[in-house]
Formats: C-alpha cells, sequence, structure tokens
C-alpha cells in the first residue's frame, strides 16, 4: 500500500512539474520581471491556474505510459535517474507527436525547435522529478532487508600447517 501512495505521488509530482514547465516557456521569468509590481501577482497566479491545467492534460496524456514504465522499474527495480529522464522524454516526445499529427491544415504548426525544447525540458524534468520523489526507492518492499552476507565455510579457512 505504501509503494501505491509512493508511486502516486511521485506520478502527481512529476505531472506537476511537467506543467510548470511548459507554462514556463509561456510566461518565461523575463516577461514578469519586465511587468510593474501590481500587475505581477495577477500574471503569476494566472500561470499557476495555467500550470494546474497543463497538469492535468500532462496527467491525462501520460499516465498509461508512465504506469507501464513505472510498473517494468518496480517490478525490475530500477533506481537510476537516467531511466526516468529517458522515459520523461520518450512521453514527451509522444506528445510531441500526438500534437503534431492532430494538427488542422492551415493553422500555426508546432513543428518548431521552441515547442520542441518545451515538450523535451517538461519531459525530462518530469522524468528527474519523479525519480527524485518514487524512483529512488523502485522496488523496495516493506520490511525488505538487503540479503545476508554469505558465512565463510570452514573450507575457506587457512589451514596451520604443522612444523
Amino acid at each position: 500500500m505504501l509503494t501505491l501512495l509512493r508511486v502516486l505521488l511521485g506520478f502527481i509530482i512529476a505531472c506537476l512539474v511537467a506543467g510548470a514547465v511548459t507554462v514556463a516557456f509561456i510566461v518565461t521569468p523575463w516577461d514578469l520581471a519586465a511587468l510593474p509590481a501590481d500587475a505581477q501577482a495577477e500574471r503569476l497566479g494566472n500561470a499557476g491556474v495555467l500550470a494546474l491545467l497543463t497538469a492535468t492534460h500532462s496527467a491525462i496524456f501520460s499516465f498509461p505510459f508512465a504506469l507501464l514504465a513505472i510498473g517494468a522499474a518496480e517490478l525490475w527495480r530500477v533506481r537510476s535517474w537516467i531511466y526516468y529522464a529517458s522515459v520523461g522524454v520518450i512521453i514527451a516526445l509522444g506528445g510531441f507527436s500526438a500534437e503534431y499529427l492532430n494538427e488542422v491544415p492551415g493553422e500555426p504548426s508546432i513543428l518548431n525547435n521552441y515547442a520542441l525544447a518545451a515538450f523535451l525540458a517538461a519531459g525530462i524534468l518530469g522524468g528527474l522529478a519523479y525519480w527524485l520523489f518514487a524512483g529512488r526507492c523502485a522496488g523496495r518492499r516493506r520490511g525488505s532487508a538487503p540479503p545476508p552476507a554469505e558465512a565463510k565455510s570452514d573450507d575457506t579457512q587457512p589451514v596451520a600447517q604443522a612444523t
């Protein structure tokens, strides 16, 4: 039960991070800094709401893929940050491809370097966020201890030579 909660919390955090990163490509810190002080709070609040909406969209799209990747990692006890960052990139590229394939002809295209960078950054940082909060403990069971060290047998003991 604790494993399920850890995985669910990690997935939620990863989606929130991916949403925030995506919105940071739209509402950049430089845009916020250029605004008057009274407008910054409102713009930041709007960006926060947009990040939550984006995180929800990311969660809906990535859930089946993340479920497979997390299940495999838990089964095989994969705890490498590289695995989770790579899975994030693969899921992000899948999302980018899905957006591109669903474009309406004649409308502006998502096929540009800035959008690709946004998707890749969201995938990498989302994957790393999952690893940080849940992936580092993949495959651990409650009460599981490391395997005991093998005891030395009598055959491995040096034999005293008679003089």
